[in-house]
């Protein structure tokens, strides 16, 4: 059977429907535990790891993660075909579900290894780079990009890019429906000035009907999400599913005919605070650096304000994960206009 047979029988696998993006300092494994709480279907992405991080630095500390986060997918940032090739390999062998591939990212850091959004520039790069992860393993090979580069809006240069690299053995395409201006602008700005213009991925599936579509770009609420789901084959969220992350709750219900049992907020938070104290035993992980993933739970709730304070107080960092729930059970209920610490 041939590597590209093997790749489409593990997609079958895959549901692209609803996803996180890959966000950096952002979706480590905390994170992706913390999100994995809330969805259980929906597909999960790592911060980009660099090849160079895993060729050359602490493959462990990159590539670790939970049994319950599958499924999860590795991001890697690079442009040499070989090297990723290899880091494809790690990935498999760690167990991920998916491998992707980097082209959106326009951060001046980024471009300077030659990698992120620069790369579609170079169509055949891309192309190269794709085949050699697909030959050296069985996982789906995935693509995020932009629209365009630059001020460049032909829709021609996209279509250009995808209908190549689709040649080279990668199905789905994760869009980030706005341009990316490698020069004169922030990483941040790149997410909001580039106009968004969702309608390219819909002409891009009208294309190509046999690929995947998968949008991403300034999708925020429940509604927007559903809206797009009508047009694409799926939905990425980024920063919305970070800072409001119970927009998530009901995406399993979305993905599969018999969803899990619905949990509540207590819940998850009370799981969070064993899963601290258990990356405390094991790893001795600090569990500020646990809970500042799951600041956002409380979005809209009364008291929340008053909640989060007690997680993010750096007077705390001392006691154990139990007593700070606590004392944030106590001001989200509102018992006190200011907590205490713990003794």
């Amino acid at each position: 059977m041939s590597t590209k047979e093997n790749q489409q029988i593990d997609a079958q696998f895959l549901n692209w429907r609803l996803s996180v993006a890959p966000m950096m300092d952002w979706t480590d494994r905390h994170c992706r535990y913390f999100h994995r709480l809330i969805t259980q279907h929906s597909l999960l992405y790592t911060e980009m790891v660099t090849t160079g991080a895993l060729l050359h630095g602490d493959v462990p500390r990159h590539l670790r993660f939970n049994e319950e986060e599958h499924p999860v997918a590795l991001q890697l940032g690079g442009s040499e075909p070989a090297d990723l090739a290899q880091c494809a390999r790690l990935g498999e062998s760690w167990g991920y579900d998916e491998i992707n591939l980097n082209c959106g990212c326009p951060s001046e850091r980024v471009q300077r290894g030659a990698f992120g959004a620069c790369l579609m520039a170079e169509p055949q790069l891309v192309a190269d780079c794709v085949k050699a992860m697909c030959d050296a393993t069985r996982l789906p090979v995935t693509v995020k990009h932009r629209i365009g580069i630059d001020q460049n809006e032909s829709y021609d240069f996209v279509r250009d890019f995808v209908g190549q690299v689709s040649q080279a053995g990668c199905h789905v395409f994760i869009v980030h429906a706005r341009n990316a201006w490698l020069k004169g602008l922030s990483p941040k700005e790149n997410r909001e000035i580039p106009p968004l213009r969702y309608e390219v991925v819909t002409r891009l599936k009208q294309d190509f009907p046999s690929l995947c579509f998968v949008i991403n770009g300034g999708i925020a609420t429940a509604e927007q999400v559903d809206a797009h789901l009508q047009q694409a084959d799926g939905v990425m969220v980024g920063r919305a599913a970070y800072h409001n992350p119970w927009l998530m709750h009901d995406w399993d219900a979305k993905l599969v005919a018999v969803p899990p049992a619905p949990t509540t907020r207590d819940a998850v938070e009370a799981a969070m605070v064993a899963y601290m104290q258990a990356e405390a035993r094991a790893h001795g992980t600090a569990w500020y650096a646990i809970a500042r993933h799951m600041l956002g739970l409380r979005h809209g709730e009364t008291g929340a304000r008053r909640w989060r304070q007690v997680w993010s107080d750096h007077r705390l960092k001392l006691q154990a994960p139990e007593q700070v729930h606590a004392l944030a059970q106590r001001a989200l209920r509102g018992d006190a206009q200011e907590v205490p610490l713990a003794a």
